[in-house]
């Protein structure tokens, strides 16, 4: 038994049943009331949700009337996403109204942080580009009470944690940091001695966990979107990242994203259930 269980964060795919990233729309069919009392009941301390959530449950109960559901459901922490071509102001008629919404959203909310990603293609080796970009992210953020993270990916622009920890030091404001998701570790090759000199704390605002077999099946995106495993059941060492993290000073919240046919399949709360609790076998008693 744990002396003091760790607070668990449903990520929003974990929790949001039979849709997967880059469905059109990325609406959940589970009715957010339905969805925030599953995830309350099954022992998570917070969720997360995607833009099109946020979109769904602004044009219907608001973000005020979200606020409440949450916290009747005494849910603690809340994540919203996802955020991207946020370098290029040639496209701003596209980002900017959706990053507005982000930012309503994590202002009523409370949301910790707003997460962002990159383009999907090769990792780039020269990020200078974004530096500036994720500054004015971060000062927009930062006056409307939340922060920004961005969440590396080894099928997009920035590819790696190392990579994704020398683009923070070049930004340098304390409400820019990252999303460690291990699959994406894992994925680029990073080792845990790689992450552990590579990482502060300082710089991880999330920690998503999940497993995932030795070998990739299909392109690295179609793995990460399909494959991924309960913790503890794949091929990766799920209990080393999270010593590792809280060697480097992370204590939590932590989020598990399950990502995969199976786990979209099954009934919402008995999907919650499994993510839990396989992701609790993981840490150190």
């Amino acid at each position: 038994m744990y002396s003091s269980t760790p607070e668990l964060i449903a990520t929003c795919w974990t929790s949001a049943g039979d849709v997967a990233p880059l469905t059109i729309p990325e609406t959940s069919p589970v009715p957010l009331g339905e969805r925030l009392e599953a995830i309350a009941s099954t022992g998570w301390a917070g969720f997360g949700l995607a833009y099109d959530d946020l979109v769904a449950a602004s044009d219907t109960i608001g973000f005020s009337g979200l606020r409440k559901l949450i916290d009747q459901a005494g849910l603690r922490h809340v994540e919203v996403e996802l955020l991207s071509n946020w370098w290029d102001e040639s496209r701003s008629h596209e980002w900017k109204p959706q990053f507005e919404l982000l930012l309503e959203a994590a202002e009523t909310l409370g949301a910790r942080f707003i997460k962002i990603g990159t383009a999907f293609g090769e990792p780039l080796d020269d990020l200078e580009f974004l530096v500036e970009p994720l500054r004015h992210l971060t000062t927009e953020a930062s006056q409307r009470g939340t922060r920004i993270a961005l969440e590396p990916m080894p099928f997009s622009m920035v590819g790696s944690m190392p990579a994704a920890a020398e683009l923070m030091r070049s930004v340098d404001m304390s409400d820019c940091g990252l999303v460690v998701d291990y699959w994406h570790v894992f994925r680029a090759g990073t080792s845990l001695d790689e992450l552990s000199r590579s990482l502060t704390a300082e710089q991880i605002f999330g920690v998503e966990l999940n497993d995932a077999d030795a070998e990739i099946k299909g392109t690295l995106f179609e793995d990460t979107r399909d494959n991924r495993r309960l913790c503890g059941e794949g091929d990766q060492d799920v209990a080393g990242f999270i010593t590792t993290l809280q060697a480097i000073g992370f204590n939590g919240p932590w989020g598990v994203e399950i990502l995969s046919e199976q786990h979209r399949k099954r009934p919402v709360r008995e999907a919650l259930e499994s993510a839990r609790s396989t992701a609790l076998r993981c840490f150190p008693a």
